[in-house]
């Protein structure tokens, strides 16, 4: 052996004196390689065949080996003996095409015993390990230590137990066997679901359906007939009630003969076919309007009404008259008929109102006087006409709808009269009234305009204004201002007992505080109407 710089050296322990059985060795060892020279020159040369890469020897002969590489022949030499080459050595003479082919082969035959072992296992019996192939016998038989080298016998390796279940790669497929277990477990957790939400839907249908029902565990009959929660079709009978008061309230001798006719197909045989009209003088009626009274007719139970009507004449007079009507079918409203004649019947009866509280109102007298001759006489112009260019002047940019819209020309050349800004209540401890920027104001206006008549006609108005720090801007109106004085504009002993009988009401002149008059009709009249139309609104704080 040599050293590193190519040079016979010793290596390892100090020389020992050899000793007759390390002699032997030696002795025997040249021998043995003196006998492969000379065969390897007898033979002639051939291509080397394909041989499997050889197996690295035990350890035992390993060290068997280097053991006799310290033993020396002479001194200054060493008898090195032929070590097992390496795992990844190819056999000498072989290219690489034929390693590839060999590890190919090799790769086959561990294949095929995978395959033989798997079939064997879904028969139930035990692995057996296959013949060896052609490439595996060379690969065994070139795997073999070389000649004059003790290489004790090598042990094939254990047999791997059988497995129930193959598990399959990373994104494979199953065996056959656990596919249809999957197969069957998805589908059974896919009815399951189905079947469950099912019933879900099912229990929610029967709790929506339950609380949707009718109830009327909580109403009497009392209850019922007062907000009219019955099958009779009452907005239907109101309008065919308001059709005949209609024909009924308009008569002439000059139409008598078509009157008569249109008021045969409203009514029944036995009703009077002139609706109570003598045939002298001369009425038109201008509007009918349901008054919202409903009774029941006990002759036809739920089939019919008397429906009040209130009419109103060319002259100004408001009548109320009660039609009965009779309706065939109930959940379609179709067979009406006025089942009997009318009765004129008085107005309704009006209370006084209550006088306004207006204790903790604090006028603002300046900003008044600013909002009268600065803000609003533009603002209302512009209103009134609908300018928007105009408009955005006097209002914020929040501005309600109202306050953006206008009355479209119908009244024209605004003069505010009266203006009365309330402070709020955050101000009223401020002397003077000191507005932050932001702060709203109510105010109160009365406003005239000129009509397309060419008459002066009065309105009122609430206002809300914002002080902002370019001056008071509007941000929104509404119409309307209460009375604080409250009470009534007619005197109690004006009522007139109400009037009896089928028919039209009498032309004669009657007191005109009356407002069942058939003369023109009187201011307390049309106030006393208004406050009908709004009977049950509250009057929220100005």
């Amino acid at each position: 052996m040599t050293d590193h710089n190519g040079q016979p050296g010793s290596f390892g322990p100090p020389q020992q004196p050899q000793q007759p059985q390390q002699q032997a060795w030696q002795a025997q060892g040249q021998g043995g390689q003196q006998a492969q020279q000379a065969q390897a020159q007898q033979q002639p040369a051939t291509p080397q065949p394909s041989y499997a890469q050889p197996q690295q020897l035990p350890s035992d002969a390993a060290r068997a080996q280097v053991a006799a590489a310290w033993v020396r022949n002479a001194p200054g030499q060493a008898a090195v003996p032929t070590l097992p080459p390496r795992e990844t050595a190819r056999p000498q003479g072989e290219s690489k095409k034929e390693k590839r082919e060999r590890e190919r082969a090799a790769r086959k035959a561990a294949y095929e015993r995978k395959k033989a072992a798997k079939e064997q296992r879904k028969k139930g019996g035990t692995a057996t390990a296959p013949a060896p192939t052609a490439a595996a016998t060379s690969s065994a038989s070139a795997a073999s230590a070389p000649s004059g080298t003790a290489s004790p016998a090598t042990t094939a390796p254990p047999a791997r137990p059988s497995r129930d279940f193959d598990v399959p790669k990373p994104g494979g497929r199953i065996a056959p066997g656990g596919r249809r277990t999957h197969v069957a477990l998805r589908a059974t957790l896919l009815i399951t679901t189905c079947v469950f939400a099912l019933g879900s839907c099912g229990v929610m249908g029967l709790m929506v359906g339950k609380s949707s029902g009718p109830s009327t565990a909580g109403l009497d009959a009392a209850d019922a007939a007062r907000y009219r929660l019955t099958d009779f079709p009452t907005q239907q009978a109101a309008s065919f009630a308001e059709q005949y008061a209609l024909l009924c309230m308009t008569y002439s001798p000059e139409r008598a003969s078509t009157r008569r006719e249109n008021l045969a197909r409203y009514a029944s045989a036995g009703v009077d076919p002139e609706c109570g009209w003598s045939g002298e003088g001369k009425s038109t009626a201008l509007s009918a309007t349901w008054d919202g009274t409903a009774e029941k007719l006990p002759e036809y139970g739920d089939n019919g009404r008397y429906i009040g009507v209130q009419v109103r004449t060319t002259d100004g007079a408001l009548t109320t008259l009660t039609v009965p009507v009779y309706v065939k079918d109930l959940k379609t409203g179709e067979g009406m008929r006025v089942a009997g004649d009318v009765g004129q019947m008085p107005m309704p009866a009006r209370a006084d109102v209550p006088e306004v509280d207006q204790d903790n109102d604090v006028v603002d007298d300046a900003l008044s006087q600013q909002l009268q001759e600065k803000v609003l006489p533009g603002y209302f112009t512009a209103w009134g006409a609908s300018d928007a260019t105009a408009m955005s002047r006097f209002t914020t940019t929040d501005a309600s709808q109202a306050a953006t819209s206008g009355l479209a020309g119908r009244l024209s050349e605004p003069t505010v009269n009266d203006v009365v800004a309330l402070v709020p209540a955050s101000v009223k401890d401020t002397d003077p009234y000191a507005y932050k920027e932001g702060q709203s104001v109510q105010v109160r206006v009365i406003v005239d305009w000129g009509d397309p008549k060419g008459e002066t006609v009065r309105r009122s108005y609430r206002m809300t204004v914002v002080n902002t720090a370019q001056g008071w801007f509007i941000k929104d109106i509404r119409g309307g201002v209460l009375d604080p004085d409250g009470g009534r504009a007619d005197s109690d002993d004006t009522d007139t007992a109400p009037g009896t009988g089928t028919g039209a009401p009498s032309s004669a002149p009657t007191d005109p505080a009356d407002p069942n008059a058939s003369g023109p009709a009187s201011p307390s009249a049309s106030a006393s109407t208004t406050t009908q139309s709004s009977k049950g609104r509250k009057p929220g704080k100005s």
